[in-house]
């Protein structure tokens, strides 16, 4: 199969309304079969777990490749210099070595967040007016996260809308003066960004004395987390804080919960009561494993949260977090980053993939 019949076929996949188990499983393994052709360091984890084409019948059955392989390795199904964008993460947990994902286009990148944003985010609103609290796409060409939030902007995003963090810092000032606007003038505003900027931002506020009644349709959207990089909070003080400061309901408060090794993200329906369930478009399904042993903690139990994501169609559709949740009827629940023997578990099951991937 050519990388061009794999994209066509995954969009017209994804432009479906839903997706029965079976639908879901087709697609998978077609892009298993792909990725186990083009994609050597996965194939040769694959053979290493006895998992093959033939053997590999359902998605669940994918192995799912640990995030940090994205950072000793290039799993890609092209060469790395045939890439339109290359992506990369921005953790410090291996110094200044960062995980990389390569995509030859960003046509499904782009398809995945667009719709499944204007659903889950702009919920039947064609534009309304942004506020972002992060980086432009020309300040960091490589983030995910500055191309999430460019497109937010550029596909549903009205005139005026404005980002307000670059190099020198947050302009406060500019920022007061749209809240205002949108008070006076009785606008919905969304406000967008990383988890830490909204934390400076809060900060900011209480020094000015300031607060804000936004109207009625205002959002703000999340993501990120922020725990090392600002002062923190815990999640239930975070949210009333924003509502209270902001004006804005706290179902109205949603948090976009993605990664760089992913191509699509997973949304609340607000933050009224945490922890709030996680859930994703129709292309992308979840499983909470034992980190080592890859198989399914029963219902109800904490372990590893594991994506198998079909517009990751040139990397590995399936990879292993190190994040924590549990799975409930409608989604997952995420609980934080993997601790203790968790995280151990996390750490060999990344030793035994490299292990495996470099032969």
């Amino acid at each position: 199969m050519t990388q061009g019949a794999v994209i066509d076929g995954l969009l017209a996949y994804m432009a479906t309304d839903h997706s029965p188990e079976d639908e879901f499983d087709q697609q998978a393994l077609k892009l298993f079969a792909y990725q186990y052709q083009h994609n050597r360091p996965f194939q040769r984890f694959c053979q290493q777990r006895g998992k093959t084409v033939r053997t590999v019948k359902s998605w669940r059955d994918i192995p799912a490749v640990p995030i940090n392989g994205f950072k000793e390795l290039t799993l890609s199904c092209i060469p790395a210099s045939d890439a339109e964008r290359v992506f990369m993460t921005s953790g410090t947990t291996q110094g200044d070595v960062k995980g990389k994902h390569h995509h030859p286009t960003l046509s499904v990148y782009d398809y995945s967040m667009t719709k499944n944003f204007r659903q889950r985010f702009m919920q039947g609103r064609e534009r309304i007016r942004m506020g972002v609290l992060f980086p432009t796409e020309t300040l960091l060409p490589n983030s995910s996260l500055a191309h999430y939030l460019a497109l937010a902007v550029k596909e549903f995003g009205a005139q005026e809308s404005h980002y307000f963090l670059a190099r020198e810092g947050l302009d406060i000032v500019r920022l007061i003066a749209e809240l205002e606007r949108a008070e006076r003038v009785a606008e919905p505003y969304a406000l967008l960004g990383a988890s830490y900027s909204f934390v400076h931002l809060l900060d900011e506020l209480h020094k000015l004395g300031k607060s804000f009644v936004l109207p009625q349709g205002s959002k703000v959207l999340d993501t990120g987390g922020f725990k090392g990089l600002s002062r923190e909070l815990s999640m239930e003080d975070f949210y009333a804080q924003l509502s209270s400061v902001l004006g804005i309901e706290r179902r109205q408060c949603i948090n976009m919960y993605g990664m760089t090794e992913l191509s699509t993200q997973f949304y609340d329906s607000g933050n009224a009561a945490l922890p709030a369930v996680k859930t994703g478009p129709h292309w992308i399904r979840s499983r909470v494993v034992d980190p080592l042993s890859g198989k399914e903690v029963p219902r109800g139990e904490r372990g590893i949260l594991a994506h198998c994501d079909l517009a990751n169609f040139n990397s590995v559709t399936t990879i292993l977090t190190e994040d924590v949740g549990v799975a409930v009827n409608s989604g997952f629940l995420l609980l934080g980053r993997a601790q203790g023997s968790a995280a151990k578990g996390c750490s060999l099951a990344v030793e035994e993939f490299l292990q495996a991937a470099l032969g």
